[in-house]
């Protein structure tokens, strides 16, 4: 890369995977929540994606070039994490917190890459795709906001798990209490 335009349609390239690789992920995600409010959040947040992926297509249509993608680590990376969460929390309220956390991770990643995107867009004179970079950008804020209030309730319900509720004990735990519990008397055998 030797000039800004070429930064620019790099990330350009990389948030496009990005987007696509997350409307992949959004109903799995939204399939393996439990709380409702959660779900459709999960929902919202997939038609959302649908029209960002949209606006990303008439950016590139600014610059005069087909849509493109660029393999992206740091989004793999990020989506394992929320398959991961998916796959390894047993308790649906963890797996809930845990799913909220992933996805604010994404969020983050995705605010930093279209307010990059947004002033790289407004000093190359690119007004049009400041206005459609924005109108993203502000979306993704908006879906971080709503992630974190959610997060409120979810978390507080999570923590249920450590009160007692449902808790899942590690086998040395378990072999501890056992030693601990008074022996019980053996029935005899008739």
């Amino acid at each position: 890369m030797e000039t800004l335009t070429d930064l620019f349609e790099d990330m350009l390239k990389d948030v496009y995977y990005a987007e696509k690789a997350i409307l992949k992920a959004l109903p799995k995600m939204e399939k393996s929540a439990t709380a409702e409010d959660l779900k459709a959040a999960f929902a919202k947040h997939r038609t959302e994606t649908e029209g960002q992926v949209q606006r990303l297509e008439g950016v590139f249509s600014i610059l005069g070039k087909k849509p493109q993608t660029k393999k992206s680590p740091a989004t793999d990376g990020l989506l394992q994490e929320g398959e991961d969460i998916m796959t390894g929390a047993k308790d649906p309220a963890v797996r809930d917190a845990g799913l909220v956390a992933a996805a604010q991770a994404v969020e983050h990643y995705e605010i930093a890459r279209y307010a990059a995107l947004s002033r790289w867009a407004e000093v190359l004179g690119l007004d049009d795709a400041v206005q459609l970079l924005n109108e993203t950008l502000e979306q993704e804020e908006a879906t971080d906001e709503a992630l974190m209030e959610l997060s409120e309730a979810i978390d507080g319900e999570a923590s249920g798990a450590e009160d007692g509720e449902e808790a899942v004990e590690t086998e040395d735990e378990a072999d501890d209490a056992a030693k601990e519990a008074p022996a019980k008397p053996r029935r005899a055998r008739a």
